[in-house]
């Protein structure tokens, strides 16, 4: 073999394993990137259950890049993001969703939900599905599946005790930013202050608000606690959040991928919903010996109250007419 022979399959060699050490970096390239906002931390068990369990089981065909903390878009902007092709996917609630489709606001508004169940039969009924459709037509966004994040109480590091409504008058309660969520504050009969969810402690701390609305199991994730005094049993909101993907996104995939993507969604949001559910019935006990004082209040004057609030409200006339009768009787 003479040197111009050597020099040939030296640089066929080269080439080969060039281009096998590139293979694996094409193969990572061509994988279908999922970009995913949230606001809870990364230390929240659905985080933890989103990276560990819904990541992994969508396969090959998918890289799950989840971002949490709101690092990415802060809370309440994943909607718009989602629309501008700026962000994959999101776990929604309500009171952003209702911003553009007011139809929604029915299953955000205090005591329409009965209990887990209830909220589950509903999204499984016709209404839930009128809905999904509505999601997709109006907003460019496909949902995937609703999980349970809890029953959202009152919390406040006052004294006072809190009974009825009228106990609520002129205590600073943080909601979320949106008009959806400051009215659940109003409803309840308290002075609603938007502050946002990674502000909440500090602002505690310092007096700049008097009270939360989370359910327990955010509460204790984010240690509010530890600057609490009282947690006030209301379950006024049956909370969820809804794990969606733009339309867009949702479209270019086959019916396999479609299928997988779908399948992965059910899966973690049965696995989140049961997980809130097992931490639920363990945070009394828990609250308690942290030394809060955990009791229920006359929940039929608040449901009430709320319920006269929302059917003399401007919302009332948003939703679909009979709706919540319908909601109601399931």
């Amino acid at each position: 073999m003479n040197f111009s022979q050597q020099r040939r399959k030296l640089v066929q060699s080269g080439a080969i394993l060039t281009a096998s050490s590139l293979m694996p970096l094409a193969f990572a390239q061509n994988k279908i990137p999922l970009i995913f906002s949230e606001t809870m931390t990364d230390q929240d068990i659905r985080a933890k259950l989103l990276v560990e369990k819904f990541g992994p089981s969508l396969g090959a065909d998918f890289e799950f890049k989840p971002y949490f903390g709101a690092t990415l878009f802060k809370q309440g902007t994943e909607i718009v993001a989602m629309q501008r092709g700026n962000l994959d996917m999101g776990a929604l609630s309500v009171s952003d969703i209702q911003r553009q489709i007011p139809e929604w606001g029915i299953v955000g508004a205090p005591y329409v939900f009965r209990d887990l169940a209830h909220m589950q039969k509903t999204f499984a009924s016709d209404i839930g599905q009128d809905l999904f459709k509505m999601s997709e037509e109006k907003m460019g966004i496909k949902m995937l599946a609703v999980y349970y994040i809890g029953t959202r109480h009152v919390s406040t590091r006052l004294k006072k005790k809190i009974n009825k409504p009228a106990d609520l008058t002129g205590v600073k309660l943080r909601m979320p930013a949106g008009e959806g969520w400051q009215f659940i504050g109003t409803a309840l009969g308290a002075n609603p202050v938007p502050v946002a969810f990674t502000e909440v402690y500090t602002a505690l701390q310092s007096g700049a608000i008097d009270a939360q609305d989370n359910p327990m199991p955010l509460t204790k994730t984010m240690k509010f606690h530890e600057v609490l005094s009282q947690l006030v049993l209301t379950n006024h909101l049956v909370n969820f959040n809804i794990l969606s993907v733009r339309k867009t996104k949702w479209d270019t995939l086959s019916a396999a991928q479609k299928q997988r993507l779908q399948a992965s969604a059910d899966e973690v949001s049965a696995l989140i919903t049961a997980q809130m559910v097992k931490e639920e019935s363990e945070l009394v006990t828990f609250f308690k010996s942290q030394g809060l004082d955990v009791y229920t209040p006359d929940t039929k004057a608040f449901r009430d109250n709320a319920i006269d609030i929302i059917k003399k409200s401007k919302y009332i006339s948003e939703w679909k007419p009979g709706m919540l009768e319908k909601i109601s009787a399931l």
